[in-house]
């Protein structure tokens, strides 16, 4: 792994625009960035894909015990009127889309997974469609090494879900919906719907809050058509403690992602991971903070809830050497051993690793001059080389 100093296309501004790619640049800072790539070896590569395939695994039988268990439900503050809801979507195998691992990595020794983004996933266009984009653009401007090739199979992948969706699981109609007020929501969102569209699955799009409740109880469009199939790019977390949730069990509705992804995207899978496979060489020891916590030298407390990097610590020998403020930490706390993310001069790279329909699926790197990655971190291409 190797982070290697590259020209930018000179056009790559005006390709953004033309497909659609307006948050580039985000608080007038880069978010994407082009003046260097990182570099694997098609060995790195397969260790990547088949650790991924392996961790997710291991995180769908955490799944299995919460649902099972109403003391984990607590443990991992699933309110208790979604518990049938959540466990449901379980039993039943409600089919979902996509997740992706945050990994730390360098290259060399065991990669570590840090925590599993499964439910509202970031970056995704980039990763699927505009870093490939940029690899085809390189290759023939001549730029990179001949033979260079990508991790990336994300939009074949998305496609033929999408097929199989429409197709085995009777999805004859998908509507779309995200947050109103982030450009990076809606154009995540009209990728996939661009996705959907080329698999032959019909879609709409409506933004959350124009969703309404029908007599019967049913969510409906703008059209007072009735939703029986949603992708929401909007968290469980939030969703199972407003008012409409009690309407949640009875609506009818298939969820993209389905209710169980509560369950992997909440921070306190990585304790359970810890208790039912200590000492995996892919894990870092975590413990739930209201739970006996052994001592570490240097450790990360992180909320249940948190999203991009918001209200995390940094603590090292008793003493705090970084924090991110945020509106989380009432839910709860779990504390993870620290590992230091893979340090190119001044910025920390993490790894985001991608699987769709549970097939190990592409990467995305981002870059951060801090210790912990946040939102405003930048996206870096990559390649490899055999």
């Amino acid at each position: 792994m190797k982070r290697i100093a590259i020209a930018e296309r000179p056009d790559w501004r005006a390709r953004a625009t033309e497909y659609g790619f307006g948050f580039h640049t985000m608080y007038d800072e880069p978010y994407w960035c082009e003046d260097a790539y990182y570099q694997f070896t098609l060995a790195q590569v397969d260790y990547l894909e088949e650790t991924t395939a392996e961790l997710h695994q291991m995180c769908l039988q955490v799944v299995e015990k919460v649902v099972n268990s109403e003391e984990l439900l607590t443990k991992f503050r699933i309110p208790k009127h979604t518990w049938d809801f959540v466990r449901s979507s379980w039993k039943t195998s409600q089919p979902s889309l996509y997740s992706r691992l945050d990994l730390a990595w360098n290259g060399s020794g065991d990669a570590k997974l840090l925590e599993n983004n499964a439910d509202t996933p970031t970056s995704l266009y980039e990763a699927a469609f505009f870093q490939w984009l940029w690899l085809e653009d390189q290759l023939q401007a001549g730029k990179l090494p001949a033979g260079s090739d990508q991790f990336n199979s994300l939009q074949e992948k998305l496609i033929d879900r999408f097929a199989v969706l429409h197709q085995q699981h009777g999805f004859n109609l998908l509507h779309f919906t995200c947050y109103r007020d982030s450009e990076e929501d809606r154009g995540t969102v009209q990728y996939l719907q661009d996705c959907a569209s080329e698999a032959g699955l019909p879609s709409d799009f409506l933004f959350i809050d124009e969703i309404g409740l029908g007599e019967k109880g049913q969510f409906t469009d703008v059209n007072d058509q009735v939703i029986s199939n949603l992708f929401k790019l909007y968290p469980w977390e939030f969703m199972l403690r407003e008012i409409f949730s009690t309407k949640l069990n009875d609506a009818g509705v298939r969820w993209l992602e389905p209710a169980w992804k509560s369950i992997l995207s909440n921070k306190a899978l990585l304790p359970l991971l810890w208790q039912m496979f200590p000492d995996h060489p892919n894990l870092l020891p975590a413990y739930f903070a209201e739970d006996d916590v052994p001592a570490m030298d240097k450790y990360v407390v992180k909320p249940l809830f948190s999203r991009e990097g918001a209200n995390i610590r940094i603590v090292e020998q008793g003493q705090e050497i970084a924090r991110v403020d945020g509106p989380y930490g009432e839910e709860g706390m779990i504390v993870q051993q620290f590992h230091p993310l893979a340090q190119f001069g001044d910025s920390y790279t993490l790894i985001g690793s991608w699987l769709v329909d549970d097939q190990p699926a592409g990467i995305g790197l981002r870059e951060d001059r801090a210790l912990i990655t946040q939102d405003l971190s930048r996206f870096y291409p990559h390649a490899f080389i055999e």
